[in-house]
C-alpha cells in the first residue's frame, strides 16, 4: 500500500495551546513524532476565548466559510474562520466560531464566567458541549474540501471528535470525497462523563444531519453515542494495551456504560497502543528548562542536586502559597525520611479518597516520612486531605497544595522519592513516566496503563483497590528506601532505561503507523 503522507488531528487538546488533561499532551507529542518520521501533520482545533492567537502567532488564512448547524426545529448555519501557524513541523489549525470564543474554559465554565451570568456555573460542562463537538467535525470536513486536501488519515480524539466517521461515511455531500481516507479514533478515557453522548434524539440527528438509521443503532443505555457511531467505520483504539483488554474481557467496563462489551459484540475490536513520552521534556539533567535548583541524573546514578531539589521545594512550602496553588499544613525536612508525592485530579477515579484513608493509618504508625500532594478535585476530598495536613499530631510532615501549576508539578516530581498513582481505573498514565524519569519511583495500582510500571523493578506495585492494599505497599517501599538502598537507586536507573527502551514516541509512533495503514485499507474508495 502506499506511504502514508499527509494525516490531520481533529482535538479539543494540544499542549501549550488549551488543554485539561493528558489528551493535550498526546496530541501535540505523538503530531511532532510523526513529522519527525517524515509525516505531513495538521491538526484542527477550536480558538477558545482565552486563547490568544495573535500573540501566538496564528495568522487569519482568509477562509470563512458558513457550516449547517440545524437543531430540531429551526434550520441555521454557523459562520467560522480559519487562523494558522506552524509549530515544530505541525500545521494547526484554529477555528474561529461565535460558539468557541465565548467559552474560557476547554470543556467547563470558569468562574469568571460564573461571575458575569450566575447560571454558567464555575466547574460544569458547557451546555452546548455536543454543538462545539459538532462544529469542529464539519468544519474539519468543509476545510478539507476548500483546501482541496485528500489525506490518507484523520485521527480523531476521544468523544469529541467520534462522530467525523460517520458524517464523512454518512453524509452525501462527503461521501464521495472522503472515498480514500481512513479514519481512527482514539478512546483517550471511556469513563461514564467522557463519552460526549446526548440524549436528545431529535437534536443529535437534526445537528449532525446523520440518517435515523445510524442515530437508533448507536445508542448505550438511550443516548447517541459518538464512539459507538465512528467505530463503525474505521478503526478505534484506546491508549494502553491493558486498559483495552480490561473494557473489553471484564467487569471494569462497567465503568464505562459497558461500551467496550458492545463494541465487542458488534465485532469491533478496541485496540491497545500505550502512551509514549518525549525523555527530553522531563530530563533533569538540564535544570533550567524544568524550572529546578539543581541538575542531577538517575540513570548515571548521580543524585546530588536532587538533594537540593528537595531542599529547596520544602523551603518553598513553607510559605503558604506556591505559584498558582495554596499550601495547606507544612513540612520540615528530616534527613533520610522518605518523600511521598502525588499530582493528580483529587477524585475517586484516581483513588485519591483511597490515598488519604491509607495516609491516616501510615501518618500515626510511621513518624519518619513526608507527604507533598498538589492538585483539585471534589470538595469532600480536599477537606479531607486538608485536615490531615492540618492535623496537630501530623505537624510539620504533610502539604497539601490545592491548585495547578507546572513549574511546582516539576519541582515536586524532582523532589520525591516515591510517587503515589492509586487509580481506580487509569486508561494509560503520564505521571508515572514523569515521576521515574526524575527518580521519583512509582506507586500504582496495577490498572489499565500502569502496569507498564514493574513491580520491584522500575516502580512497586499492588492489585486490590484498597487502603489496605495500598498501605502495605507503601510500607514495603519503605522498607527498600531504608534497608535497601542500592536497590532504590538500581531501580531508579531501570525506570529509566525501561522508558528509553519501550515507551518513547519515537518509538510508539511506528505502532500508529502500523494502525493508519488498517484504516486507510478499510477505506471504501481504497483497493487492497
Amino acid at each position: 500500500m502506499a506511504k502514508i503522507e499527509n494525516i490531520w488531528m481533529l482535538t479539543r487538546e494540544y499542549a501549550g495551546l488549551a488543554g485539561a488533561g493528558g489528551l493535550k499532551d498526546v496530541a501535540k507529542e505523538l503530531s511532532e513524532a510523526l513529522v519527525r518520521a517524515g509525516h505531513r501533520v495538521t491538526v484542527m482545533m477550536p480558538r477558545y476565548g482565552f486563547v490568544d492567537y495573535e500573540a501566538l502567532g496564528f495568522k487569519d488564512m482568509g477562509v470563512s466559510f458558513e457550516v449547517d448547524m440545524n437543531y430540531a426545529h429551526e434550520e441555521r448555519r454557523e459562520q467560522v474562520e480559519l487562523l494558522s501557524r506552524e509549530i515544530n513541523g505541525v500545521r494547526i489549525i484554529l477555528i474561529e466560531a461565535d460558539r468557541y470564543r465565548e467559552k474560557l474554559g476547554v470543556y467547563t465554565y470558569t468562574e469568571e464566567e460564573e461571575a458575569a451570568e450566575g447560571w454558567k456555573k464555575k466547574g460544569a460542562g458547557h451546555f452546548d458541549y455536543f454543538a462545539m463537538n459538532i462544529l469542529l467535525q464539519k468544519t474539519a470536513a468543509e476545510a478539507l474540501i476548500t483546501f482541496d486536501e485528500k489525506p490518507e488519515i484523520i485521527h480523531c480524539h476521544d468523544g469529541h471528535t467520534a462522530c467525523f466517521p460517520a458524517l464523512v461515511r454518512e453524509l452525501e455531500g462527503f461521501r464521495q470525497y472522503f472515498r480514500a481516507t481512513g479514519t481512527v479514533i482514539t478512546v483517550h478515557n471511556a469513563g461514564i462523563g467522557y463519552h460526549q453522548d446526548v440524549a436528545d434524539l431529535p437534536f443529535a440527528k437534526a445537528i449532525t444531519a446523520l440518517p435515523w438509521r445510524v442515530i437508533n443503532e448507536n445508542l448505550l443505555n438511550g443516548s447517541f453515542d459518538p464512539f459507538l457511531a465512528g467505530a463503525r467505520y474505521g478503526i478505534i483504539n484506546t491508549v494502553s494495551e491493558e486498559y483495552a483488554r480490561e473494557l473489553q474481557e471484564t467487569d471494569l467496563d462497567a465503568l464505562t456504560s459497558w461500551l467496550g462489551h458492545a463494541l465487542k459484540d458488534r465485532g469491533i475490536k478496541l485496540e491497545g497502543i500505550t502512551n509514549g513520552i518525549n525523555p527530553d521534556d522531563y530530563d533533569p539533567r538540564h535544570p533550567e528548562r524544568l524550572g529546578l535548583p539543581a541538575a542531577f541524573d538517575p540513570l548515571s546514578g548521580d543524585l546530588e542536586g536532587k538533594k537540593i531539589c528537595r531542599q529547596r521545594l520544602i523551603e518553598e512550602l513553607s510559605g503558604g502559597q506556591s505559584g498558582r496553588a495554596r499550601c495547606h499544613g507544612k513540612i520540615k525536612d528530616r534527613p533520610g525520611a522518605p518523600l511521598i508525592t502525588a499530582i493528580s485530579r483529587l477524585t475517586e477515579q484516581k483513588g485519591i479518597d483511597i490515598l488519604a484513608e491509607a495516609l491516616k493509618g501510615l501518618l500515626a504508625e510511621d513518624q519518619d516520612f513526608l507527604v507533598v500532594i498538589l492538585g483539585t478535585g471534589t470538595r469532600e476530598i480536599e477537606d479531607q486531605l486538608i485536615s490531615l495536613a492540618e492535623n496537630p499530631e501530623y505537624q510539620e510532615r504533610m502539604a497539601v497544595l490545592i491548585g495547578y501549576d507546572p513549574k511546582l508539578a516539576n519541582k515536586i516530581y524532582a523532589a520525591g522519592d516515591f510517587f503515589v498513582i492509586p487509580s481506580k481505573y487509569e486508561p494509560c498514565g503520564l505521571t508515572d513516566y514523569m515521576a521515574s524519569l526524575m527518580g521519583n519511583l512509582p506507586i500504582v495500582r496495577h490498572t489499565g496503563g500502569l502496569v507498564k510500571v514493574l513491580d520491584g523493578v522500575t516502580g512497586f506495585a499492588y492489585k486490590e483497590h484498597s487502603p489496605a492494599a495500598l498501605s502495605q505497599t507503601i510500607r514495603r517501599a519503605f522498607r527498600t528506601f531504608r534497608q535497601e538502598p542500592e536497590k532504590i537507586k538500581k531501580m531508579q536507573q531501570q525506570a529509566v532505561k525501561h522508558i528509553l527502551e519501550n515507551y518513547t514516541w519515537d518509538k510508539v509512533v511506528h505502532r500508529y503507523l502500523e494502525l493508519y495503514q488498517r484504516a486507510r485499507a478499510m477505506a471504501p474508495g481504497v483497493r487492497g
